[in-house]
């Protein structure tokens, strides 16, 4: 059971407009240094931020719930604390008592809303009554509608819908190790389990900068599927290696803690900037460079190339479930005008018998499997063969010889992933 200051909740609620009204992702207003959130304490802003993407996860289904309480729908601001007291009680079994009286003290915390902290104590109480039991009867939410038909043509319904399904899951988080070897030592302190992959993956919500080995640099968060790109270059000790779109750092500091000698590209100072902090944290120092990569020209070719190409991002709605509400259209012609330019650049950087792992985490065809097929018609790149088995995989989770195709839906007994997919290319 999760519990929640006063702050928190008002944070949360803050976070939610940010989304809603402003069309801000989660983590740009949090990271804003004027942001809703950014006077709280580390755990009331952990908190804040949990507790807005359990609410913008299950948005349809409280509405659904609330709606059966509400004669009138009110202001945002009150619907909003409504909509986070019933994200408490329902999903994260918090007593009706606290959660309650936070949203009355949110109402009328605005000259706005101050008249309504009546009625959202008596919906709140209703919702204390509540069999949370019911909230698995409520239709799993269906994404918008663009989005949901290019998934449909992909995966058809079903898998559509499990797609759906596993959205509602709350990610667990994913640890990448320093050294691998130890992956056994460092679930032990950690209480983590050891995936297929090697990733290791922590069930329960954690302050992550409090937790064994953060400031030692032993590991970094990062999505067991983003962490499978790296792994498709195979050994890369003492080769010279671009991550190209390199930001957060994740894929860096992999390639970093392979041996690689390493150059790290990214079109953002700001991007840029953290992907300095958390290879410093590391004690990792790749070279960096702050460009655009349709201007940027390298000193000599490289041995391998990673480019974890912009996109979509639609695979990871199950860890950003504001995406859908900031950006509920689907328009994908100058994302896929960009990843065919750096496709076609890239490719002329790599040393003849060079490798380059071509990576999106999105769950459109448009952007990963046709991408490959329109490359290889007219380069002298060719697919590399995969062994899903050695990696840790499916074997039916290969898109073709050389790709894997993830989706949010695998692992469903194991807690998910995020949705990639990934090609290996080899220059001959």
């Amino acid at each position: 059971m999760n519990t929640a200051t006063i702050s928190a909740r008002f944070g949360a609620v803050a976070l939610i407009h940010a989304v809603l009204m402003d069309k801000q992702m989660l983590g740009d207003a949090i990271a804003r240094e004027d942001g809703p959130i950014s006077k709280l304490a580390p755990p009331d802003r952990a908190r804040a931020q949990s507790l807005a993407a359990l609410t913008l996860r299950h948005m349809p289904r409280l509405d659904a719930i609330l709606d059966g309480f509400l004669e009138h729908k009110p202001p945002l601001r009150a619907l909003n604390a409504l909509r986070v007291c019933a994200a408490e009680i329902v999903l994260d079994g918090i007593p009706a008592h606290g959660a309650v009286n936070a949203a009355v003290e949110i109402v009328r915390g605005s000259t706005k809303t101050k008249h309504l902290g009546g009625m959202v104590n008596a919906v709140g109480r209703k919702l204390g009554a509540l069999d949370v039991e019911s909230l698995q009867d409520l239709p799993v939410p269906q994404l918008p509608k663009a989005l949901r038909g290019a998934i449909v043509k992909a995966f058809g319904e079903d898998g559509t819908i499990a797609i759906e399904r596993a959205h509602l899951e709350r990610p667990p988080f994913d640890l990448s190790l320093r050294e691998p070897s130890k992956a056994a030592e460092w679930a032990e302190k950690l209480a983590a389990e050891i995936l297929p992959t090697g990733s290791l993956r922590l069930r329960k919500s954690v302050q992550i900068s409090a937790l064994d080995g953060y400031d030692s640099g032993d590991w970094w968060v990062q999505d067991a599927a983003a962490a499978m790109p790296v792994r498709l270059l195979g050994d890369i000790k003492g080769k010279r290696v671009l991550d190209l779109c390199a930001a957060p750092g994740g894929k860096t500091m992999q390639l970093c803690a392979a041996g690689a000698d390493v150059t790290a590209l990214d079109l953002s100072p700001e991007r840029m900037h953290r992907v300095m902090e958390n290879t410093r944290r590391m004690g990792f120092k790749p070279r960096m460079e702050v460009a655009n990569a349709m201007d940027w020209e390298p000193d000599a070719p490289f041995d391998a190339i990673l480019l974890d190409a912009p996109c979509s991002a639609t695979g990871t709605i199950r860890r950003h479930p504001d995406l859908p509400y900031v950006r509920p259209s689907l328009d994908l012609k100058p994302l896929l005008s960009l990843q065919q330019a750096m496709l076609k650049r890239a490719s002329g950087w790599l040393k003849p018998e060079g490798q380059m792992v071509y990576a999106t985490c999105s769950l459109i065809q448009a952007e990963g499997e046709r991408q490959i097929a329109r490359l290889l018609e007219d380069s002298d790149l060719v697919e590399a063969e995969l062994d899903a088995a050695a990696l840790g995989l499916d074997a039916a989770w290969k898109a073709s010889p050389g790709a894997i195709r993830l989706r949010p839906d695998y692992w469903p007994d194991l807690g998910g992933m995020d949705g990639f997919y990934m090609a290996l290319l080899h220059k001959r």
